[in-house]
């Protein structure tokens, strides 16, 4: 078939007939898209499915937003020039938004409603039932992730006033109210081998069901454990338990079905990089669901052409890069962390560090753009999008070989992947580690990820970082190792948020902390001095400028130290990140949404 994305576009069509772009709770009934014969026909209920699969997440200069790329800037593994707003702790309710997942939840209601309709092969009917039990499913989960509880709505609701005067349902029914869809649509959706048709599956479905159990799983239990104000208060140990043993059984589902693998050629340097620039993922057996971009027929973004400066007003912090291991599976940490960062990204190199970390993060010498290859030192003393905020350049996703990917917009065709094989391995191995059962599984279910990268095999004692300044010295060193894992392997794909809300980790990786970048003072980069080198005529290594300079560029410590890393918000975050502990794992709800609803829903926690 054709593909999706051109029917997608149909789809904007059919949602202005079928939905109103009014917020949730006070909606009129929608009208039916004709006087006879609506969803009358499998055609028709696949193009009304279709416009669900535009909500799914993209890239930059698409989507809006951050987009999958750029997501992480909004945790400890990136930032951008400007200090994110809810890491700070500056969120407050004015910028509470519509609850639009709702809108969207009522359309997919309707076709629940009305899909019985339609006459022809029962198999698509049953596809298409199972992708609306799927979204529905997507979007409560998005719904939870923000907001916490929240009414689960399975039908669609008249104007009845009464009708929509409903509370806030348990955090647990609503997510077992997921679970419940996803289970439904399991058994409904066709079982392939591969993504060609960009349609949510089978293993799709398990997929997201391992993840949303494995969510709520350690959302309960670390919430819980720090006695903060967001876990459900009717939960108990067993139902914990029940939700990370689901997320195991649904991985462990699609690992045993053998249709997906860890793709790789065999060359640990480059496969991992070359996944996400593939522009057509049809055959790759690690990709369960992802979206194509065709820049010919107008449909691309720009991720390339902002990365392509070796700056992008982006960059990985300090701590991303020290979590991944040596290149023979220790921590990064101690004297030989010293040493190799004396002299610029020799940190990064994949003789040193796990390849994952070069296949990330920019490396001198290595292509660029047609032409141009990265510079000896980056490019922190410029502004806009062409600075690096840490000195780390990020070039995961950079299509380095194509001449107007690089250098306009919209022409990147880099695609948006939504589920890989990947995941289901490490939710696999978290979901074991947190049972506490044989952790031989783990060292089976990441292997393929270590394989791919070169790696050597998985081993707690050997990995297990103990330095006075890891945030998670103290966990045990099972789940230690597969956090670490998760984080290297996802790294720029837009998870690391979820994962540190669901960890209740905010108080060890954000609250009171500030991003870092590169070693200056102690490494070579310094030595570039700012009227002969690399640097000329940048003002960047003033602690107090000289009369009529300014600076945008800061260090650690005070002059004198022998060693300063890049501190970027050392000026505008002198206390670190204001994230309140008591209030920002969740976002407030919009006051019209508390008035909509005569009370029946409160506010969150703390605002």
């Amino acid at each position: 078939m054709k593909h999706l994305l051109k029917i997608w576009f149909l789809a904007a069509l059919v949602l202005t007939i079928v939905s109103c772009k009014k917020d949730f709770l006070d909606q009129p009934p929608l009208d039916v898209l004709s006087t006879a014969g609506n969803l009358s026909s499998t055609n028709e209920l696949r193009l009304y499915v279709n416009q669900f699969y535009e909500q799914l997440p993209g890239q930059p200069g698409v989507t809006g937003g951050a987009g999958i790329a750029f997501d992480d800037a909004n945790s400890d593994n990136m930032i951008f020039t400007n200090v994110n707003t809810r890491l700070n702790g500056g969120l407050a309710l004015s910028n509470a938004t519509a609850i639009s997942e709702y809108t969207v939840i009522r359309s997919i209601n309707y076709f629940l409603e009305n899909y019985k309709h339609a006459t022809g092969d029962q198999t698509l009917i049953n596809q298409y039932l199972g992708e609306a039990k799927f979204f529905r499913a997507y979007f409560y989960f998005n719904l939870v992730k923000k907001y916490g509880p929240v009414t689960w709505v399975n039908h669609v609701l008249t104007a009845d006033q009464e009708m929509t005067q409903v509370p806030r349902d348990s955090r647990l029914l609503v997510i077992d109210s997921v679970l419940a869809d996803l289970d439904r649509a399991v058994t409904l959706l066709p079982a392939v081998s591969n993504s060609a048709t960009m349609r949510v599956h089978k293993d799709v479905a398990l997929t997201l069901k391992s993840r949303v159990a494995l969510y709520e799983a350690t959302w309960e239990k670390y919430h819980k454990a720090k006695g903060d104000p967001f876990w459900a208060k009717e939960v108990t140990d067993a139902k914990i338990k029940d939700y990370f043993t689901q997320a195991k059984v649904a991985a462990s589902t699609v690992m045993s079905s053998g249709r997906w693998a860890v793709s790789t050629t065999g060359k640990p340097l480059v496969d991992y990089a070359n996944l996400f620039i593939t522009k057509d993922l049809s055959a790759d057996r690690e990709v369960m669901l992802w979206r194509k971009y065709n820049v010919n027929d107008n449909i691309g973004h720009s991720v390339s052409k902002y990365l392509s400066t070796d700056g992008g007003d982006i960059g990985l912090t300090l701590s991303l890069v020290d979590d991944y291991l040596t290149r023979t599976g220790t921590p990064f940490t101690g004297q030989l962390r010293t040493q190799i960062q004396s002299v610029y990204a020799n940190e990064l190199m994949a003789d040193k560090r796990d390849p994952r970390l070069s296949q990330t993060a920019g490396i001198p010498g290595d292509p660029l753009r047609p032409g141009v290859v990265v510079p000896p030192f980056p490019p922190i003393n410029q502004s806009g999008f062409n600075r690096s905020t840490t000195g780390f350049p990020l070039h995961k996703y950079i299509e380095y070989t194509d001449v107007s990917a690089t250098s306009d917009d919209f022409k990147s065709s880099a695609p948006a992947i939504q589920f890989r094989y990947a995941e289901v391995l490490l939710n696999f191995a978290e979901a074991v580690a947190e049972l506490g059962e044989d952790p031989n599984q783990i060292k089976t279910a990441l292997q393929p990820l270590r394989d791919r990268a070169g790696m050597p095999g998985v081993d707690f004692d050997r990995e297990y970082n103990t330095d006075p300044g890891y945030p998670f010295k103290n966990l045990d060193k099972v789940l230690q190792c597969v956090r670490r894992e998760r984080r290297v392997e996802f790294a720029a794909e837009g998870s690391r948020l979820d994962d540190i809300m669901r960890w209740a980790a905010a108080d060890v990786l954000i609250a009171g902390k500030r991003p870092l970048g590169v070693l200056f003072v102690g490494s070579n980069i310094s030595n570039e001095n700012k009227t002969t080198g690399f640097y000329k005529d940048a003002l960047l290594y003033y602690d107090t400028p000289p009369a009529g300079k300014s600076i945008n560029f800061y260090l650690t410590g005070t002059p004198g130290d022998a060693q300063r890393y890049m501190d970027p918000y050392k000026n505008t975050l002198p206390a670190g990140y204001g994230f309140n502990l008591g209030r920002d794992y969740l976002l407030p709800i919009q006051d019209r949404m508390l008035q909509l609803t005569a009370g029946k829903w409160t506010q969150n926690p703390g605002w």
